[in-house]
């Protein structure tokens, strides 16, 4: 591990721009209300809670940016600046807002129920040395590669496997070098991994799942139902 930073701003990007497509929704993914709250507002209001967070910049469309503004924490620590038509294109943008980051979480908005101890976790290795760290769970289903017709050509071992989840986090000059690069992804850390440097997996959270299927928005309404109900 590296030497120890305990000085470093963390400044916490969230992609917010995406289209619920697989939602069945008109409107961005992100502002999809779930118990009454949109995900975006409440994957922002958990990082913030985290305590570990100096500043959250979160990327929409550009129609958005109103709404966002309006139903985001009236702080000093949120910032909203508009994304891109990708979601490479929307980090770069975020990454442009924060020159003064010391280290950069990368968090889906998707990941609405994602719990502040997750997130403590991610910052508090960055600030031990790691360069690269995301939260990852253990597969548990069969894994299946497959070709072009569907055919199954392999039987990974899921030993090996895990279910990489948000927030991922980096030293800002390392993930500032990856997006240098023009080249799409969906992960993050599939970036870093393009440079060679190593990515580390702290135990991730499954109320961190992603919220991208009617089935899902299901079970987070369920979950928040119950949380309120406490």
């Amino acid at each position: 591990m590296n030497t120890i930073d305990n000085d470093g701003r963390v400044v916490a990007l969230v992609p917010a721009a995406g289209r619920g497509v697989r939602l069945g929704e008109e409107t961005p993914k992100a502002f999809v209300p779930v118990g009454g709250t949109p995900m975006v507002r409440l994957a922002v209001d958990g990082l913030l809670a985290s305590g570990v967070v100096d500043r959250v910049v979160v990327m929409v469309p550009a129609d958005f940016t109103e709404r966002a503004v309006a139903l985001l924490p009236p702080s000093d620590a949120v910032r909203v600046v508009v994304g891109g038509a990708e979601r490479t294109d929307s980090v770069r943008a975020g990454l442009a807002d924060a020159p003064d980051a010391g280290y950069f979480l990368v968090h889906d908005a998707a990941r609405a129920l994602t719990p502040p101890e997750l997130i403590g976790r991610i910052v508090g290795e960055l600030r031990a040395g790691r360069r690269a760290v995301v939260p990852a769970l253990p597969v548990v289903d069969t894994v299946k590669s497959v070709d072009a017709e569907g055919v199954v050509t392999g039987t990974p071992d899921r030993a090996a496997l895990r279910a990489v989840q948000t927030p991922q986090g980096f030293a800002a000059d390392l993930l500032r070098t990856a997006y240098a690069a023009d080249v799409l992804a969906t992960d993050d850390a599939g970036l870093v991994e393009r440079l060679g440097v190593a990515v580390h997996t702290v135990p991730g959270d499954p109320l961190a799942f992603k919220i991208t299927t009617p089935l899902d928005l299901r079970l987070a309404e369920t979950l928040i139902a119950h949380r309120a109900a406490l």
